[in-house]
């Protein structure tokens, strides 16, 4: 368990009738989240383990990683 869990339990959430779940208040506070932001869903399904984040948040790693791979690109060389 140690090798796929670190960070701060929150407590216990219940799925309900329609598969919906209620983020924790004291994590949605922590996070800045209310409602009706969106969260981008990830899972890891060999480990059972589900992964929330914030679309904004998403969309500034996106951008992040689109400068550092244009970077990484213009140092590969070229075939002729």
């Amino acid at each position: 368990m140690q090798a796929i869990f670190k960070g701060k339990v929150f407590g216990a959430v219940t799925v309900g009738g329609r598969g919906q779940l209620v983020i924790p208040a004291q994590l949605r506070k922590a996070l800045h989240i209310k409602s009706g932001d969106q969260l981008m869903v990830f899972a890891k399904l060999d480990k059972r383990v589900i992964n929330l984040m914030t679309t904004n948040d998403f969309g500034q790693f996106l951008a992040h990683a689109e400068k550092v791979i244009s970077r990484l690109g213009s140092k590969i060389p070229r075939k002729n």
